[in-house]
């Protein structure tokens, strides 16, 4: 199961990011060119928050299953830094990146203007997507490793 957990997990990443940045880049097209906020861009506002909830649920199950995690639980971080990245550091940004996208969702729903809907979504979406890029165990990251699928 736990290898399962991974591969969904890695997978489902790439869901969460289009998601953003297509909600971020219509958020930023809308609001500078003035647009009415539609339907569409409500429910890209809609998935793009049940996308990130559902990578959240897939990530605290995959946590407590982890053999790195209870590792980590048993003995810290004394091997090496990954184990606090993974432990810590990446758990405790991707659940505040996914509050900040809660948070964006919910306030955007309830703005009166057009303008200010996009306004919300794109700031708090947009610190959501950083956080969740700086979270990410990259291929290239110097904090913890991972292949772009696994």
């Amino acid at each position: 199961m736990y290898k399962s957990l991974i591969y969904l997990h890695s997978f489902f990443r790439w869901f969460v990011l289009i998601s953003l940045i297509i909600a971020v880049s219509k958020a930023l097209r809308g609001y500078f060119s003035n647009a009415a906020f539609t339907k569409s861009d409500n429910a890209i506002r809609h998935i793009t928050a049940t996308i990130a909830h559902l990578q959240l649920m897939i990530g605290m199950v995959l946590y407590f299953q982890s053999p790195f995690i209870k590792y980590f639980l048993k003995y810290g971080a004394r091997e090496g830094f990954a184990y606090l990245f993974f432990g810590v550091i990446h758990s405790t940004l991707m659940l505040v990146a996914i509050v900040i996208v809660t948070i964006g969702s919910a306030m955007a729903k309830r703005k009166k203007t057009d303008k200010e809907k996009f306004r919300t979504m794109l700031l708090w979406y947009s610190l959501a997507l950083a956080i969740i890029f700086i979270a990410i165990p990259w291929p290239f990251s110097p904090f913890a490793n991972r292949p772009y699928l696994r």
